[in-house]
């Protein structure tokens, strides 16, 4: 074991609860890899293991025992997952896997046979088992105290808030269903109370996810409310923080959300993963093809609330996709005009449909597109940007160094979209502080301005 044993990831400097272990304490590290809502599955399981009396690790030497919450959505995710688990068990060597990978034990234990266990998603209680066995627990009522809005990895001032689990389509490029089942929602009052702890100590920004946000609550008959995400949202942004939207598919109830937006209750920003827009493609991915449609929603958004945000992802290279279905993406970006844009390149993923699909695209031609996708979106984020300069915004702060503080506007979220600089008249700025801006100078996908209030 190294003298300066490294830090575990995410760092858990940033981890709302204390680190030091007291004489005695059994110490746990944590390693969460993949998207939000694997995040928000490693604060859970820490937060059991704190009221258990456990601490928590920020790096491999300081821990009895390391848990790597793994990603298994696509094979490059799987390969980063084994060499996590890999590093941990170098640095450590006693790794308890949990995660979506966890689905496929035998393809962990193949690779790393000397893991203590292995488990699959959202499986906290046999995370917990594995724990007690590898390090018994010593809890000392008098001493360990648990923060009341429970361990967060995020910094202090924003949390994610996991709202359902599951997914009910049944996209060809996906295996989520079969590794987190089909859609099952919390109990409002649940996500309610636990919004509300959050608020209460000192968070400002709520990220409401799920896989399928917009289906929220339609898993349970409700007989007062046909679509239960338009009452939650309310009731989310009553509590008085930026509460922001992802993952919502494009359902015709999206249209009574956004006058929630315009309202200012939540934020005027929607994540919408519209994966492709030509009809053929959309078919072959099983997913609803009515990408003419979609153009005829994001104007009823937009007349609505002029001012709102629209990301998404896009998938290139999908099985059978040619150059006029390709041409016909990129021109309806030109149409679209989304905000914030993204893209993958198609990849097989162990036990999907798409991967029986005829016609796979060939690797340089996928990067070939890429390449394109990017120069389109890259154009119309800098073109959206700089209409921006000269106009004031509110901006929430993430970080203040010596050099600048880093902020996000309402149309940014956290780590995956752009982020606006003062350079300038900086001093005395706080993490979570909410403070309004001027746009001086506009990127390609950030902002720089100088503080007015």
């Amino acid at each position: 074991m190294s003298a300066n044993p490294p830090d575990l990831r995410p760092d858990l400097a940033n981890a709302r609860v204390p680190t030091a272990a007291r004489d005695g304490q059994p110490t746990i590290g944590m390693v969460s890899l993949g998207c939000p809502k694997a995040l928000v599955d490693s604060e859970r399981i820490l937060t059991r293991l704190r009221a258990e009396g456990y601490a928590i690790s920020p790096d491999y030497g300081g821990a009895d025992a390391v848990i790597v919450n793994t990603c298994g959505f696509l094979d490059s995710a799987k390969a980063e997952s084994l060499d996590a688990i890999g590093e941990a068990l170098t640095e450590n060597g006693r790794v308890i896997v949990t995660g979506c990978l966890g689905a496929e034990p035998e393809y962990i234990t193949g690779a790393h046979p000397k893991v203590l266990a292995v488990t699959g998603p959202q499986q906290y209680e046999q995370v917990l088992d594995a724990v007690h066995v590898a390090v018994p627990p010593s809890p000392d009522p008098f001493v360990d105290l648990l923060p009341a809005q429970g361990v967060k990895l995020t910094p202090r001032h924003y949390s994610y808030l996991k709202i359902s689990e599951g997914c009910n389509h049944a996209c060809k490029f996906c295996i989520i269903p079969d590794m987190r089942g089909k859609l099952s929602s919390r109990p409002e009052r649940a996500i309610l109370r636990e919004a509300e702890k959050l608020v209460e100590n000192g968070v400002k920004e709520l990220l409401v996810i799920s896989q399928d946000t917009s289906a929220y609550g339609t898993d349970v008959r409700d007989r007062e409310h046909k679509f239960p995400i338009i009452p939650l949202s309310r009731a989310l942004g009553e509590l008085g923080a930026w509460v922001r939207l992802h993952y919502v598919y494009p359902y015709p109830h999206v249209r009574d959300l956004v006058p929630l937006m315009a309202e200012g209750l939540i934020l005027p920003y929607l994540d919408v993963p519209f994966q492709h827009a030509h009809p053929d493609t959309l078919k072959r991915m099983a997913r609803p093809a009515a990408a003419a449609k979609t153009l005829d929603e994001i104007q009823a958004w937009r007349a609505v609330c002029p001012d709102i945000t629209l990301r998404s992802t896009f998938i290139v290279g999908y099985p059978g996709e040619t150059e006029t279905e390709f041409e016909t993406l990129l021109e309806w970006l030109d149409e679209a005009q989304l905000d914030r844009i993204g893209c993958f390149q198609y990849e097989n993923v162990k036990g999907a449909r798409s991967n029986a699909l005829p016609n796979h695209v060939a690797p340089e031609v996928k990067e070939e597109r890429w390449h394109r996708f990017m120069e389109k979106a890259q154009a119309i984020s800098e073109a959206k940007l700089g209409a921006k300069v000269g106009k004031r915004i509110e901006v929430i702060v993430d970080q203040v160094d010596d050099d600048a503080a880093t902020c996000r506007t309402k149309a940014d979220a956290p780590e995956i979209d752009g982020q606006l600089f003062i350079d300038a008249g900086f001093e005395g700025l706080a993490p979570g502080d909410i403070v309004t801006v001027e746009v001086d100078e506009a990127g390609e996908y950030d902002l720089w301005g100088r503080l007015i209030s």
